[in-house]
């Protein structure tokens, strides 16, 4: 859990805590899927799958290793996951100004399909959170 919660505070500027990720883990249909170069981790994913349906919960990727197609891995690797354990349909939330992942999960195929208003709060203020939805194959 500590070393999510390092990769995570290097990703965010609100990371979570290890316990926090230790919490989240223990939550039915929870799981994780990390990548990694010689024991060192460089990014992860966190879903939760429910009632056919998997929630990306968070992904981070070390800002050493942007740009380099490993959150693109992350994600196509959670997908496929969650569909063999039965999700049908993929939902996370980005923050609005977040553009490079919003572009990632675009060329995913997950599409906009709501606002959550004032969801982040940031240093200027509290910014919208869009929620995108990917249907999974089969």
């Amino acid at each position: 859990m500590a070393a999510l919660a390092a990769l995570h505070s290097r990703a965010f500027d609100e990371a979570w805590d290890a316990a926090s990720f230790a919490r989240l883990l223990a939550m039915p249909g929870a799981f994780a899927l990390l990548a990694h170069e010689e024991g060192a981790p460089l990014g992860f994913v966190l879903v939760r799958l429910g009632g056919g349906e998997a929630e990306i919960i968070t992904i981070a990727v070390d800002p050493d290793c942007h740009r380099k197609g490993l959150g693109r891995a992350l994600m196509n690797r959670a997908g496929a996951e969650a569909l063999a354990r039965g999700a049908e349909v993929v939902f996370l939330e980005v923050a609005e100004d977040n553009a490079p992942a919003i572009g990632l999960y675009e060329r995913l195929g997950f599409a906009p399909v709501g606002r959550r208003p004032a969801y982040y709060d940031r240093p200027g203020g509290r910014i919208a959170a869009i929620s995108m939805r990917l249907d999974l194959p089969g």
